[in-house]
């Protein structure tokens, strides 16, 4: 099965060769020319342009784009979409707005463009190694495509979630619950940090994350981050947001919903950025962790 993967960004590098690891014909595009040819070496054709990218495809077209949210990725599909026939299928993989998606939707259709929204989790590892895949869109497309999210996936690691925007939806809400359960973390290394002990957070980290009640892979992300430093002396307790855990709150907000802890978290990170804090290192480090995701030094 053919799939073209447009966007070779931290996250789209790593699954475009989990795809080819999985013996999908992978074609690739990226505005970056050095980023075309180091893929390339691992035996991954690119394409210098999506005309041609599209022009070389010769099954029914899966478009998967890894591309930012906002601007970049209404532009990018609206020229895809130009280049596609009827029946041919967008797969969102980014980090989109859950209503941008359904308006996405909407238009396509009325091209006879079939459209998938998927929050894709797992960060840059998992892009490499396994995903966990939240899918929205028309069940017969999901169905079409499901080949691809099963390869793709952890075990267990992909759901269609329903009608169009869901996958996205559902990756908002992900990500809401992550800001709450780093910051939780955060504060709690804080108050360690502020005591009258000296602890080894790296050995800490380890311990909590071998038969506690709070085990998980952020606790093992911090064991890594804190045996790289072990106070987190070289960076800035900055803590960035990609958009995602305000788009939750002002749902929530829509909907009624209360969510004090992560709009709590929120605000966190709108402060650290006002404020060096220890939680504030925390945080980061867990982003870059995970994500790969830039660190302000503090040196």
């Amino acid at each position: 099965m053919q799939i073209a993967v447009v966007g070779l960004g931290k996250m789209g590098y790593n699954l475009a060769l989990n795809l080819h690891r999985n013996s999908f014909n992978v074609l690739a595009f990226d505005i970056n020319e050095q980023t075309r040819a180091q893929i390339s070496k691992e035996g991954i054709n690119t394409y210098n342009s999506l005309k041609e990218l599209t022009a070389a495809m010769t099954e029914r077209k899966v478009i998967w784009l890894m591309v930012p949210s906002g601007k970049i990725t209404e532009d990018t599909i609206g020229t895809v979409a130009a280049l596609l026939k009827k029946g041919d299928i967008i797969i969102d993989g980014g980090n989109s707005n859950y209503k941008d998606s359904v308006k996405r939707y909407d238009a396509l259709k009325e091209k006879g463009i079939e459209f998938l929204d998927c929050g894709t989790s797992g960060g840059v590892s998992g892009a490499l190694n396994g995903v966990c895949a939240m899918v929205g869109g028309k069940k017969d497309v999901f169905d079409y495509c499901e080949p691809v999210f099963k390869a793709i996936a952890v075990p267990d690691g992909y759901l269609y979630c329903g009608g169009a925007g869901s996958g996205h939806f559902a990756k908002m809400v992900h990500n809401g619950i992550e800001y709450g359960m780093m910051q939780a973390i955060a504060e709690g290394f804080e108050l360690m940090h502020h005591s009258e002990y000296k602890y080894d957070n790296a050995a800490v980290a380890k311990l909590w994350n071998n038969g506690s009640v709070i085990r998980s892979w952020l606790m093992e992300l911090m064991n890594n981050a804190f045996s790289k430093d072990g106070d987190l002396d070289k960076i800035k307790g900055v803590m960035h947001s990609s958009g995602e855990g305000k788009w939750m709150l002002e749902t929530a907000l829509d909907k009624s919903v209360p969510t004090p802890v992560i709009a709590l978290s929120l605000l966190m990170r709108y402060r650290s950025q006002r404020e060096d804090t220890f939680s504030g290192k925390v945080v980061a480090a867990l982003r870059n962790e995970f994500g790969g995701h830039a660190v302000e030094s503090a040196i």
